[in-house]
């Protein structure tokens, strides 16, 4: 199993603004990861922590101030940049959003074809094939606008635009946090079916460990730009290590407890978090701690 996206020291940096000395906060320090072919990587963290700020990057809507990103191909030779968007696709977090509202379906898919070199029959009988894939194969839904779809046929058309150009590699920056409950697995279970029949690497941004844990192969969890902690779907959930990580499972919703023990003052919760950060050194590659010496 080839990588595909290869991530090493990722950096982020923004001058605010108010008074002379123009203060610079940190958004993403230092953040390495790499994305395979047929596997899901979960970004785990709460507002704020440099989740979407990474996919930004990642879909380069924005730059990084350090560090590289290395795309490569199935046999392992870079990707020439010019190429970048022919392999990394996004989908956004707001189908309301990201879609124009004075064109039709069809025209979002047709575009990035279009765009791609495709002719004008042979984009027509694309734009079908891909709104079929994602469950839209409805007579003239590629003649709607947004506004006539519900948000999840919205989410499902962003889909199907991302992955038209052929995209190895999707980010999916909280795909579902903006649909109805009743409809969010549904298009989990599209993106996971499209993964296994492309064999796409994924990006799956979240701040749901419940999600987090049933859709991705392995979760990295970030807390104020930095990880703190990496490892197996499972591992991370059922027996965390850092104690932002604690915080984040017992904070996630659970029917069948009432209350939970060991949970203190937000304060006290934000000083061992800090105190455990400091303290150790995570090493991205594998995916331990190291504490230093007395």
């Amino acid at each position: 199993m080839s990588a595909i996206l290869e991530v090493h020291d990722l950096t982020k940096d923004y001058r605010l603004r108010g008074g002379l000395r123009r203060p610079v906060l940190r958004a993403v320090d230092q953040v390495s990861f790499t994305l395979t072919q047929g596997r899901t990587l979960a970004l785990v963290g709460e507002s704020g922590s440099g989740k979407s700020t990474i996919a930004r990057i990642l879909a380069r809507l924005e730059k990084p101030t350090a560090g590289r990103i290395v795309l490569r191909a199935p046999d392992g030779t870079q990707v020439p940049g010019r190429f970048y968007r022919d392999h990394v696709q996004m989908v956004f977090q707001d189908p309301f959003a990201s879609l124009n509202p004075f064109h039709t379906i069809g025209h979002h898919i047709a575009r990035p074809l279009r765009l791609h070199g495709h002719d004008r029959a042979q984009t027509a009988r694309q734009v079908d094939q891909l709104l079929e894939r994602v469950s839209l194969a409805e007579p003239a839904l590629a003649r709607r606008r947004p506004h006539e779809l519900s948000g999840g046929q919205r989410q499902r058309v962003a889909i199907a635009r991302a992955l038209a150009p052929g995209a190895r590699v999707v980010v999916a920056d909280e795909p579902v946090s903006m649909l109805d409950v009743s409809i969010r697995l549904d298009v989990l279970q599209l993106l996971a079916r499209l993964q296994r029949e492309e064999n796409l690497a994924m990006l799956y941004i979240t701040h749901d460990l419940a999600t987090a844990r049933h859709f991705s192969d392995e979760i990295l969890v970030l807390y104020r730009g930095r990880v703190v902690e990496r490892g197996p779907a499972d591992e991370v959930i059922l027996t965390p290590r850092h104690p932002y990580t604690k915080l984040l499972a017992a904070a996630s919703p659970d029917p069948l407890a009432r209350g939970r023990a060991g949970i203190g003052p937000d304060e006290e919760i934000g000083d061992e978090i800090d105190a455990a950060s400091a303290a150790a050194t995570y090493d991205h590659y594998t995916g331990r701690w190291t504490r230093p010496q007395a």
